[in-house]
């Protein structure tokens, strides 16, 4: 066996070949960092990534809450938005046809004052015309009755005698007047 140990000895080592002892005491050594790192450091890796992967999902999860809830915000704004719209429309409309009927009534309330003036007119026109009338019978009368007097050479001094005479000649007038028309 000597001989074997010495003809080993002898012959070039190669390189790339470790020895055997020294590749059963690396692989005793790895075996134990190995062991080592998985009993202590992989366990702390596994940890760290489980709360990160849970805080990417938490994250995800609440954008994604988030972002529905904006949704339904976005929504109510929307419908809130259209409701002011709808509403603001029937006000518009509403004050329109108020105003219509306004006018309407102011326009009603204007024919009928301006009816109320003419008629107003009308009635002190026919009140002075009355009053004209009888002021000019009561004139002619007057002038008829003097002038008769200064014909006749006496007085006509009897006022019912001389109311029923005006009376009866401007009757006859008037009748003339209509006749004529």
């Amino acid at each position: 066996m000597n001989a074997l140990f010495l003809a080993a000895a002898e012959e070039p080592q190669n390189p790339l070949l470790p020895h055997l002892d020294e590749l059963v005491i690396g692989l005793i050594a790895f075996a134990i960092v190995f062991g080592f790192l998985a009993k202590k450091l992989l366990p702390n890796i596994n940890k760290v990534l489980d709360e990160r992967r849970e805080a990417i999902e938490g994250g995800i999860e609440k954008a994604e809450s988030a972002q529905i809830e904006a949704q339904s915000v976005l929504e109510q704004y929307k419908a809130q938005l259209a409701e002011a719209r709808h509403e603001a429309a029937r006000l518009r409309q509403e004050a329109q046809e108020q105003g219509a009927a306004i006018i309407a009534e102011m326009k009603a309330e204007g024919q009928r004052q301006r009816e109320e003036i003419v008629a107003a007119g009308h009635a002190q026109i026919e009140a002075d015309r009355k009053a004209a009338a009888a002021a000019l019978r009561q004139d002619v009368g007057k002038l008829a009755t003097d002038l008769a007097g200064k014909l006749v050479g006496e007085s006509l001094e009897d006022v019912a005698r001389q109311s029923r005479t005006i009376d009866r000649f401007l009757d006859e007038l008037e009748e003339k007047a209509e006749a004529a028309r």
